[in-house]
């Protein structure tokens, strides 16, 4: 098939490689230039602007967005909806929130063009093993955009999960499980390592690997984190959030599901930004007025 696709970053300039790799006819745009000339080095089609690369595009056009989350999107759809015509089909591979997909998707079907939104989960790793993708969207323009997928998904990787905004929904509660699995790790992790025995905890990650209950992706992420530096020194213990775990705890909200788990893990990475935290000052100084307790000044 013949796709344009926006947004070059990490993730999206290996999903055009891989794309162009399985044969199909990849138009690019990007804001910056150097991202547009690599991909055209790797066989893409180099576009100026989305008028060009939609002009490049034939009768029912196909334009997948990778760029960030939010007023990027909603920049590039309003400049599309111009440019598009009826049963055009527009796919939002990137971490959009399910409510605005929704929105966007129900503003888009007025004037006739097909809004996917693709939950796609793979990191930097997926030019390699594929992206496990998460669809959801009108079914025929889904079903007729299929080899796009397929193509980019492992077998067995793609999934259709509904209407408008389940796919956004369903990766976004991916994630959501993710923060606890990998804070689950974590934890572990710092227990083997405080521990009385000196455990060589490079080698524990390398073995769990093999036949262990807790194998899994992130695990052998892990060894390669602590074979590359095994005290990780070069790391500060400094963790951002994408955004997804918090809508994810907002829906437990919504819907009276304990998510205990993930929300230990969303505070977690809040902590870990806080350099002298004012709670925890606090509680020193509780400790010590109710009980004497020793209080270590500042300096």
């Amino acid at each position: 098939m013949k796709i344009g696709f926006i947004g070059l970053g990490k993730m999206g300039g290996n999903m055009v490689e891989r794309l162009l790799k399985f044969g199909h006819e990849v138009v690019v745009y990007n804001l910056t230039k150097p991202e547009i000339e690599e991909a055209v080095k790797k066989g893409a089609v180099g576009a100026g602007s989305l008028a060009e690369l939609v002009s490049l595009l034939p009768e029912r056009k196909i334009v997948w967005l990778m760029v960030p989350a939010g007023r990027p999107v909603d920049e590039n759809i309003a400049g599309l909806a111009e440019l598009l015509k009826g049963n055009d089909i527009i796919i939002d591979g990137g971490n959009s929130y399910w409510k605005e997909t929704r929105i966007r998707g129900e503003a888009l079907e007025k004037i006739g063009i097909h809004y996917i939104d693709c939950g796609t989960s793979g990191g930097v790793w997926g030019l390699k093993n594929g992206y496990s993708l998460m669809t959801g969207g009108n079914k025929e323009a889904v079903e007729y955009t299929y080899p796009i997928f397929k193509s980019l998904a492992p077998e067995g990787g793609y999934t259709y999960c509904g209407t408008g905004g389940a796919g956004h929904y369903v990766k976004m509660i991916h994630n959501g499980i993710e923060y606890g699995m990998m804070q689950s790790y974590a934890e572990g992790f710092e227990i083997l390592k405080t521990s009385p025995f000196n455990i060589d905890v490079t080698a524990v990650a390398s073995g769990w690997q093999h036949g262990s209950v807790v194998q899994s992706w992130l695990l052998e992420l892990a060894a390669k984190a602590l074979k590359e530096d095994p005290n990780l020194e070069s790391i500060k213990g400094y963790v951002e959030d994408s955004g997804e775990g918090r809508w994810t705890i907002e829906a437990a909200i919504e819907q009276n599901v304990p998510a205990h788990v993930i929300t230990d893990s969303l505070y977690t990475r809040f902590r870990s930004r806080q350099e002298d935290s004012f709670a925890m000052k606090m509680l020193s100084a509780l400790r010590n007025q109710f009980g004497g307790h020793r209080v270590i000044k500042d300096k």
